[in-house]
């Protein structure tokens, strides 16, 4: 079905939500009868949105910049409410903090997992309260738990002693959960049980020092790693996550409340095979817990297909069959996802300069082709051996799913400052 585009600009959800298609708010189309649902744009629809935006450009600069579908954002978290209606998530802002993208997901009652004073003082600056934030990461500096004490964000994790003693001094009011290491990472691109989570040996130990601290641990977390993780994983967490309430019910601690099954979910298959196994895994374990609160911390579901890149061909080089092009984001900005997070991207063309009639090239013959980044560093190479039609610079190569791949953690290496990529608002109406 096509749709109709609408370009939004600012930082508000309820006004983005409320935008008008032909002067027409939505609220008085829906009480005239013709209420119009936000939808995910068409692939012809995003195509169409880009031109329109590199057409601008051709004035003008040609920097690269992304196009956040904020259709695409509510299907997603229409389809967690309808997976996972009894789990309520708490996006990871590390995965891709861009103002627009959390206000819209605020807009639609998802709370946040911050990592850092500096993610907790960035939702909050959108107005977003302390008690929607669970401060997640179970090593914290002691400047950031004495934020979290004034400014009320009251739930955090932690997986050893010293970590105790640290929210005893500083934040002694704050509720606990026991992040614990899950025994199967599910294979994940990035594991997180390297790094974080009490072993089956730790937990008893770790229950009775917040004991002793007079600390409140409410509850348990895991994570079973980021990108492609195996949907199985959640069922052995999860069994370990009851045993530990079992544990602290033996102690004598107050009876726990809140499980934090982690992130790990991709939109998609990864997502159709989690949702299921992991309603399951609660039923086997935590049937009769009507007081249990079940939350989620994910990322890249919501996140990763929102967003698409588009970048500009700056250089072109001919090595007989092998065609090198150079665009203006790699590595050290958007793509540093190949370096840090194990990923493939894909790319497709956007002919604007040299087949303005034929846009993607169809039917043209491709070839083996290089994709470097603009960097002076030969590491930055985005693409190897790849397939793609004979481009010229000044036309454009457009990647898709690139919302967890954020422009946070660029650089400005060679003095490209990708950080500063720009996104453009869009989503459709059904027509």
């Amino acid at each position: 079905m096509a749709g109709q585009t609408v370009i939004v600009s600012g930082l508000n959800p309820a006004a983005i939500l409320q935008s008008t298609i032909g002067g027409v708010p939505v609220a008085a189309a829906a009480e005239n009868g013709h209420t119009r649902k936000v939808v995910p744009l068409s692939k012809d629809a995003l195509q169409d949105f880009m031109v329109s935006i590199i057409t601008q450009k051709l004035q003008d600069d040609k920097q690269p910049f992304y196009v956040l579908d904020l259709g695409e954002v509510v299907s997603l978290m229409e389809q967690w409410n309808s997976a996972l209606p009894n789990i309520r998530p708490f996006y990871a802002v590390k995965c891709n903090p861009e103002p627009s993208f959390l206000s819209m997901l605020s807009a639609m009652g998802s709370n946040f997992d911050c990592a850092s004073r500096a993610e907790i003082e960035y939702v909050l600056s959108l107005g977003i309260s302390p008690d929607r934030i669970v401060f997640a990461n179970p090593c914290k500096p002691e400047s950031d738990i004495i934020f979290a004490e004034k400014i009320g964000v009251n739930l955090t994790t932690y997986d050893s002693e010293d970590e105790v003693y640290k929210i005893r001094k500083h934040h002694p009011k704050c509720e606990l959960l026991l992040r614990i290491k899950p025994m199967n990472d599910g294979n994940a691109r990035c594991p997180m049980g390297p790094k974080y989570g009490a072993l089956p040996e730790e937990i008893e130990p770790l229950l009775r020092t917040a004991q002793a601290a007079r600390l409140t641990v409410s509850g348990v977390s895991f994570h079973i790693g980021s990108g492609d993780a195996d949907s199985n994983a959640y069922l052995g967490a999860i069994a370990a996550a009851k045993q530990v309430f079992e544990t602290a019910t033996q102690l004598g601690m107050p009876k726990m409340t809140v499980l934090d099954i982690g992130g790990g979910f991709t939109s998609g298959h990864q997502f159709t095979s989690a949702a299921p196994a992991v309603k399951s895994a609660l039923e086997t374990h935590f049937q009769n817990s009507p007081e249990l609160t079940i939350i989620a911390e994910p990322g890249r579901f919501f996140a990763e297909t929102a967003f698409t890149l588009a970048t500009t061909i700056i250089g072109k080089r001919v090595r007989g069959e092998l065609k090198e092009y150079w665009i203006n984001d790699g590595l050290y900005g958007s793509m540093n996802c190949v370096l840090y997070d194990h990923a493939t991207v894909t790319a497709t063309p956007l002919a604007c300069m040299s087949n303005r009639n034929n846009l993607n090239c169809g039917g043209s013959k491709t070839f083996p082709s290089t994709v470097f980044g603009p960097t002076c560093d030969a590491l930055d190479t985005v693409l190897r051996d790849y397939q793609l039609p004979e481009l010229q610079v000044n036309d454009w190569l457009v990647f898709p799913n690139m919302g967890a791949y954020t422009k946070a953690a660029g650089s400005n290496f060679n003095g490209f400052n990708t950080s500063a990529i720009v996104t453009h608002l869009a989503y459709a109406y059904p027509s």
